[in-house]
């Protein structure tokens, strides 16, 4: 046999046998077993499902169970994988399968999401509390992915930026509320998992708030967007943090909203503008209020504080006073009663009762979560630009 009729003998034989090997895949895939993942009865208890014939163990974790704790699945003859957890409050879920000890999404679940660097799979609870960040039957505003220049950090960084709706058909102008993530987050935060744009159209529609933009941005000064550092920055360390502190705020008040003002339609004063943020931002949002009295007329802070035990009270109380003295229309504050940073909230509670600042204080159940922070997103919007 020639080297010819060789090569091509050997060709022939290896596409047999990866067709063979392709269709034992499907064949096995069409006898794998159909699953449904999750399923929510009529009471809200859940079951989830997960098939892996070949797994030791398998364990779900579920955002209403706190990072910690799992929760062990039983497998069946057909190797699927399952368990049914107590009836959940309405509301918005997320949870992972850790598949030998292995964190996975759900497979049969097309709805994911990702905070920071972890991804996990979607879980809505319907009901009346979770009526307010459904994907409902009303007019649907735009999110769009923009990209800008910010002189102040060097670099060309994004945003995302929630328009009405109506925006694009009409000519009218509007004000704007510049909404900060926490640390671990990024500009994908606020609608992956604070359902903003979808709170915001539900809110409208039953005109419980104003027709308003919602500029989203990247608080990492370090970061262009996305966890993707900036040109020139290596990866922040616990060390290097400090050199960028004040960066973000600055560049929000310097870039951000400069930027917005000339490219959209919107109210160019204090009174058209609002600030609010939750945990990291939520301290931007302290800083860049108190760092520009007269820029914001409405300011939410959620779940956050005054963080540095050891500041200068005295002069914390003098920029408040110039805040308060700049006419801020509403200074509203939310905070869980088992959330971590309760003493950092009790620092700036402080100050504004000290310095007679008019505020309001929402204290809920729970801690430092989303479910908190999309309520207080739907109880602080109904509050703006009235």
């Amino acid at each position: 046999m020639n080297l010819k009729k060789l090569y091509h003998l050997i060709i022939a034989t290896a596409l047999i046998t990866i067709g063979n090997e392709v269709a034992a895949q499907e064949i096995s895939a069409m006898q794998a077993p159909r699953v449904v993942s999750p399923e929510v009865a009529a009471n809200n208890s859940v079951t989830f499902r997960v098939y892996s014939a070949n797994a030791n163990a398998v364990t779900l974790n579920g955002s209403w169970m706190g990072f910690r704790e799992t929760l062990p699945l039983q497998k069946d003859e057909t190797g699927v994988w399952s368990v049914t957890v107590d009836p959940l409050p309405s509301s918005m879920y997320h949870y992972n399968f850790f598949i030998d000890g292995v964190s996975a999404i759900d497979p049969t679940n097309p709805h994911a999401l990702r905070d920071g660097t972890r991804y996990a799979s979607l879980l809505m609870v319907p009901g009346e509390e979770a009526d307010v960040f459904e994907l409902n039957d009303t007019p649907h505003g735009n999110v769009s992915k923009v990209w800008y220049s910010s002189p102040t950090l060097e670099s060309n960084r994004r945003m995302y930026v929630y328009t009405p709706p109506g925006y694009d058909s009409g000519n009218e102008t509007y004000p704007v509320l510049y909404l900060l993530h926490g640390a671990g987050g990024d500009e994908d935060a606020w609608t992956a998992l604070g359902r903003a744009n979808h709170i915001l159209d539900n809110l409208i529609a039953e005109g419980k708030a104003k027709p308003m933009l919602i500029v989203m941005t990247n608080g990492n000064a370090w970061q262009a967007s996305t966890l993707r550092n900036r040109p020139g920055v290596e990866a922040v360390t616990r060390e290097t943090y400090a050199q960028f502190q004040g960066k973000f705020e600055e560049s929000l008040v310097k870039d951000v909203v400069p930027y917005i003002e000339k490219h959209y339609r919107v109210i160019k004063n204090k009174d058209g503008r609002a600030l609010a943020g939750l945990s990291m931002g939520g301290g931007h949002t302290i800083t860049a209020s108190i760092e520009n009295p007269g820029t914001f007329g409405y300011i939410g802070v959620f779940s956050s504080g005054i963080f540095d035990a050891n500041a200068d009270m005295a002069e914390m109380e003098k920029k408040f006073t110039a805040l308060e003295n700049s006419g801020v229309e509403k200074y509203w504050v939310g905070c869980g009663v088992d959330d971590f940073v309760m003493d950092s909230n009790k620092r700036l509670l402080s100050v504004l009762d000290k310095t007679g600042f008019e505020h309001e204080y929402y204290e809920s159940a729970g801690g430092h979560t989303w479910a908190n922070w999309r309520d207080y997103l739907s109880i602080f919007a109904p509050m703006l630009f009235q």
